[in-house]
Formats: structure tokens, sequence, C-alpha cells
């Protein structure tokens, strides 16, 4: 999986970056994953054209020692489909802005 990683986390980055993504994030029935969705004017041509399966979504990882960012675009409505795929250039850049926006954010330094 290719992915953007943080790792090294001290157990007080932990805790603020949990709740940095409780509002920002959607949680998932597992604990430590969450889904981001991705903004529309950033799908490709195909994720635009594929309207049954929109909205987008990259999922991130949160673990005591880590945080990783999936550069994996999903769909909510479809688990197959040829939209589906790793980002774009365009949509690997916002998945890392966002990630090193939080930690700017919540003054955490690595």
């Amino acid at each position: 999986m290719k992915q953007y990683v943080i790792d090294q986390l001290r157990e007080s980055d932990y805790d603020q970056i949990r709740d940095y993504l409780e509002p920002r994030a959607k949680k998932t029935v597992f604990a430590e994953i969450y889904e981001v969705d991705l903004p529309e004017e950033l799908y490709t041509e195909i994720q635009a054209a594929h309207h049954d399966c929109q909205p987008y979504y990259f999922a991130i990882n949160l673990t005591r020692k880590q945080v990783s960012f999936e550069w994996l675009i999903r769909s909510h409505q479809t688990l197959r489909c040829a939209c589906i795929g790793y980002a774009s250039p365009q949509q690997r850049d916002h998945i890392i802005c966002f990630a090193d926006d939080m930690l700017e954010q919540l003054n955490i330094k690595i």
C-alpha cells in the first residue's frame, strides 16, 4: 500500500491527533481508521464521471506509534470500479498537505 507515514509519535501526539481527527474525519467500525472525503474539485476525470460511486475518500490509520495517510482513493458506494485507485499527483499533494497542516496546527515536531 502506498501511503504517507509519520512515525515515532509520542503518547501525547496520539491523543492530540485523535482529537484533531474526530471533527474532521469519519470514524469507521475499526477504532484506528478514519475516512476523509476528497474535495470534488480534486476528482479525476473518471471519478467526476462516476456519479454513482461518489463521494471519494482517503483513509487515515492512527496507532499509538504512527499515523499513516493512505494514497488509495476509495468510494463510499463501490468496492471495485475503474474510478478507484491510487491518488493522482494533485490528490496526493492534498493528502500530504492535510497531514502536514495537522502537524503544524498541533505543533507536533517530528
